[in-house]
């Protein structure tokens, strides 16, 4: 069994992109070490993701996300996260970083304990596995003498002005983007120029699933594995699997 170890903020993470990866991993026979900034305590996802219909439209949870995320919940390790500064004395053999567009979000993709603990497990050449938003939090690390990004993909502009990003606004104005700079702008810069952004299929509702990959796209450069959107959590999860042996 191999451990992957996950930072999550307090509140707001995406639900798909936290519950379809923990399942899949633990399917697999691994466990995840849950860490949130102050730990002992479970930390709550994006509410307006679990709710059912259009709501959320294409970035709400799928029904089967929403019944991973069910069982995520009852986990003794989701109930009793250590804190983010406990991180470099945890053995781990892969990290994984969530995503989600929430406020709650911020503290998590600003914490220099996260960067710093990505810079560090970058420098052992560990798996480390970005989703969403979580790709920021891996171009930040930059700063702590981490990542050197060749190949990477991450929400493109495209997909936040257009369909997502309209129902998003509708539920919670100005929830896109997080910040007033686009992740594909700022992991744009991170990448430099000779570095290459991977916008990946144009879909607007289409997702991959547990058996059918056409809608997803996953970008691996070395140990280093990203993905865009709630969409390719499928996809992103087997392969990192795959990386774990």
């Amino acid at each position: 069994m191999k451990k992957v170890l996950m930072p999550l903020p307090d509140a707001g993470f995406d639900v798909t992109e936290v519950a379809v990866p923990w399942r899949l991993l633990t399917r697999a026979g691994h466990g995840v070490v849950f860490a949130t900034a102050r730990g002992g305590r479970a930390p709550s996802a994006d509410p307006l993701l679990l709710r059912d219909g259009w709501f959320f439209g294409p970035l709400g949870a799928a029904a089967e996300a929403r019944r991973a995320h069910a069982e995520l919940v009852a986990d003794p390790a989701f109930q009793h996260p250590i804190p983010w500064d406990a991180m470099p004395g945890t053995t781990a053999d892969a990290l994984l970083l969530p995503g989600g567009h929430a406020p709650g979000m911020k503290p998590y993709l600003e914490s220099e304990a996260v960067q710093s603990e990505i810079a560090r497990r970058w420098s052992l050449a560990q798996p480390i596995a970005a989703i969403c938003h979580g790709v920021i939090a891996v171009a930040r690390s930059h700063d702590a003498g981490g990542a050197s990004l060749r190949e990477v993909d991450a929400p493109p502009r495209s997909r936040l002005h257009g369909t997502d990003g309209l129902l998003a606004h509708r539920v919670r104005p100005g929830a896109l983007p997080t910040y007033p700079e686009y992740v594909e702008d700022e992991v744009r810069r991170a990448l430099g120029p000779d570095g290459v952004f991977e916008v990946g299929p144009r879909v607007l509702t289409e997702r991959g699933t547990e058996h059918d990959d056409r809608a997803a796209l996953v970008v691996e450069d070395g140990h280093y594995l990203s993905a865009r959107w709630p969409g390719d959590a499928y996809l992103f999860a087997r392969r990192l699997i795959a990386k774990l042996g």
